[in-house]
């Protein structure tokens, strides 16, 4: 069965405290970077204090307009290595703090190569709750994305398309469409999603 919370060994992530010190850092106003996002002054706020973690779609338009990697926010310092290891009890999570505005995710996500800098792709293992059809979520960022079926089912749309992916199922696709997950029979779905962003 899938777990619904993320393991209590995990570290809990702390993007809300460097989104505001590379915002800061740029001179720019909670304002000016929300109008840069597009998204509402609200969200930035209440993302930089910790009220509620963003989703992956929502970190990469920040970290484009901050001019950073995404990256930057998972990491606990810069490293230079030819390769690292993240270790299971290492991993970072997002938390079931909130909302994203009045927008339910549906997912909690692990970060899991966060210790590498300055990289093309980023992968998470992704946890999708349970929803009703009506209430899926829609996300776009530029990129391309992955996601492998680890645990349960998931549905997903993309325009007016859609596909129910089972375990050992994968699949690959432009991330810069809309599109949504939700997990759907008896438990959530656990997958292995990532996400490759082409302006990097």
């Amino acid at each position: 069965m899938v777990q619904t919370q993320p393991k209590e060994q995990n570290h809990s992530l702390a993007i809300g405290r460097r989104v505001r010190e590379v915002r800061k850092s740029k001179g720019l106003t909670i304002k000016e970077t929300a109008l840069g996002v597009g998204v509402s002054v609200g969200l930035i706020s209440q993302i930089e204090n910790e009220q509620v973690t963003p989703a992956i779609s929502t970190l990469m338009k920040i970290a484009s307009f901050l001019g950073v990697d995404i990256t930057y926010f998972f990491q606990a310092e810069e490293r230079t290595e030819a390769f690292t290891v993240v270790r299971g009890k290492e991993r970072f999570t997002s938390s079931r703090r909130g909302l994203e505005g009045n927008l339910d995710l549906g997912y909690t996500y692990e970060a899991l190569a966060f210790k590498q800098a300055k990289k093309r792709m980023e992968p998470f293992i992704v946890t999708f709750d349970l929803k009703e059809k009506g209430n899926m979520a829609f996300f776009s960022h530029e990129g391309e994305e992955f996601i492998y079926i680890m645990e349960g089912k998931v549905e997903f749309r993309i325009g007016d398309k859609t596909t129910v992916l089972e375990e050992n199922d994968s699949l690959y696709f432009d991330s810069g469409k809309l599109h949504g997950y939700r997990a759907v029979g008896r438990h959530p779905c656990k997958a292995l999603v990532v996400v490759y962003n082409k302006m990097l």
